[in-house]
């Protein structure tokens, strides 16, 4: 895999927003394909697993008001404050994940992998034949240099 992202201009403008359209955001620049995490914190937060891409946070235009939960020691979830649809994930860097289900079709993204697999609940089965990591995989979730 050399680089993640793609370049289809397609992907070079997209949009989306929460639930009751309070909070809406533009990203102007490559969205990387969708990766499904399974962590137990990432169940917890939607229910099941969480489906998200990424951009450089340079390129994405917020408005509304996000709040920001701090998940952890090194990563904060950002959610609409009215109808607490999930959002964004930020682990600090260059990037901002962006929950794909979060975006106005069409995307022209796919899903291609998962994370934390071996964290992963055990009411259903991950069959879907896509590469599975049984914990973080940098080359599936970052941009190689």
């Amino acid at each position: 895999m050399s680089d993640i992202f793609d370049a289809d201009p397609r992907n070079l403008s997209v949009t989306g927003g929460c639930l009751c359209a309070e909070v809406s955001f533009r990203v102007t620049g490559p969205l990387r394909p969708v990766i499904a995490c399974h962590c137990s914190q990432c169940r917890r937060t939607t229910g099941h697993f969480l489906a998200s891409t990424s951009a450089p946070r340079d390129t994405v235009e917020i408005e509304g008001e996000v709040k920001w939960y701090d998940s952890s020691d090194s990563a904060k979830r950002g959610f609409c404050p009215e109808c607490g649809s999930n959002l964004f994930w930020d682990g600090g860097g260059e990037l901002l994940s962006i929950m794909a289900g979060s975006l106005d079709a069409p995307t022209g993204l796919s899903l291609v992998g998962h994370i934390f697999c071996a964290d992963k609940g055990d009411y259903y089965e991950i069959s879907d034949g896509l590469p599975q990591a049984k914990g973080s995989d940098p080359r599936m979730t970052t941009r190689k240099p």
